[in-house]
């Protein structure tokens, strides 16, 4: 059987390798076949197309267009590279894939008349700070001070993420594109993200390779997106930028993990209130600063010395696999699917690839880790 060869434009394979992050030079360097295709002095085969699709992570339907596509972030992404107009391949892709698990969930809450997420876009950045924080507090259940009472950050997020799940929101927790270790989330583009729009199925992704105690500040900031129903990736709190929603998700986020009054009694040092409180010493030294507990000089010199130690990354302990898998396909989530299945509504083969996980390792997930 002769070999069917593929001829595609030139430009294709540029925007393709600089799609996905490569420096277009470099990468022709170390493979020299695309160089050759590039030059049109070879032509691939159709299985050699789709390994070097698979490499630049890129759709092979893409590439047999006749001119590059127009990608766009589905949401507005603040801060970071990806918020200065980087296009991030690894956030566009982590996004796309919980919009596709938000519009699965969304039509099978609709189809089963299960009640929706009462508070999703009810409020609105007209909101006082004070009141909104109490609003969430009455949501979740929470007293002023319950960020207080653990001792360790994981344990608070593990708690927040407890109490989010039961008033309906699915949170999903991981640090690389689906299971591809290759393909790590950094921090600096996305921290996380909340996927509201007019669904009844609300959706707060976090990245897993940040800190537990910035977690926390990136699950109150989501959840508070969820409230005035605005979707937005979020990539940090020490970031500059110009958004209304952002800096209101931001100053309610703020003062739900650090209530002023709390940390105005409970005061000694930023080390020591970032461990009471459970967050990082940024969030600690600028809550200090607009409540003029610390000077204008002292935050400066607190951010200089923040910078230049620099934002230690968090090591992966590698893990069980079940106690990560329902992290990354969210507890809530999972048992959805898993009522889905068993009353079939949906075929085992939709709930893989809803979750990522498939045959003996779905069966027992579902049936020892939710």
């Amino acid at each position: 059987m002769a070999r069917e060869y593929v001829t595609i434009p030139k430009e294709m394979y540029l925007w393709a390798i600089e799609r996905a992050g490569y420096d277009v030079g470099e990468f022709l360097k170390t493979h020299p076949d695309i160089a050759m295709y590039v030059e049109d002095e070879k032509k691939p085969t159709i299985k050699q197309l789709e390994g070097f699709a698979s490499s630049v992570h890129v759709p092979m339907a893409y590439l047999l267009l006749p001119s590059p596509p127009v990608e766009t972030s589905p949401i507005p992404m603040f801060r970071g590279k990806a918020g200065s107009g980087k296009f991030d391949l690894n956030v566009y892709q982590t996004v796309l894939d919980v919009q596709g698990r938000q519009e699965w969930l969304s039509d099978y809450l609709a189809e089963n008349e299960l009640d929706p997420c009462p508070f999703v876009g009810k409020y609105d950045i007209n909101t006082p700070i004070q009141d909104m924080v109490v609003i969430i507090r009455q949501h979740l259940n929470l007293e002023i001070d319950w960020m207080m009472s653990f001792n360790t950050p994981e344990k608070a997020v593990n708690s927040l993420v407890e109490r989010m799940e039961e008033v309906g929101i699915c949170v999903f927790f991981n640090g690389i594109v689906g299971n591809n270790t290759h393909r790590a989330l950094d921090v600096e583009e996305c921290r996380g993200f909340a996927l509201v729009g007019e669904t009844n199925a609300p959706m707060i992704f976090v990245n897993n390779s940040d800190s537990k105690n910035a977690q926390m500040f990136t699950l109150a900031h989501e959840f508070t997106h969820v409230l005035v129903g605005a979707s937005a990736g979020y990539a940090g709190f020490d970031g500059e930028y110009h958004d209304q929603i952002e800096t209101y998700c931001d100053k309610v986020a703020a003062e739900f993990l650090v209530p002023s009054v709390l940390l105005k009694e409970n005061w000694t040092t930023i080390e020591e209130c970032a461990k009471k409180f459970n967050v990082s010493t940024l969030v600690i030294a600028r809550r200090a600063h607009d409540l003029d507990i610390i000077s204008d000089r002292g935050y400066r010199e607190f951010y200089l010395r923040y910078r230049a130690i620099g934002k230690v990354k968090k090591k992966s302990s590698g893990g069980a696999f079940y106690p990560t898998a329902v992290k990354r396909v969210g507890r809530l989530f999972a048992i959805h699917v898993y009522n889905a299945v068993r009353s079939e509504q949906i075929s085992y083969t939709e709930a893989y690839r809803l979750t990522g996980l498939y045959g003996k390792t779905f069966d027992k997930f579902m049936t020892t880790s939710i």
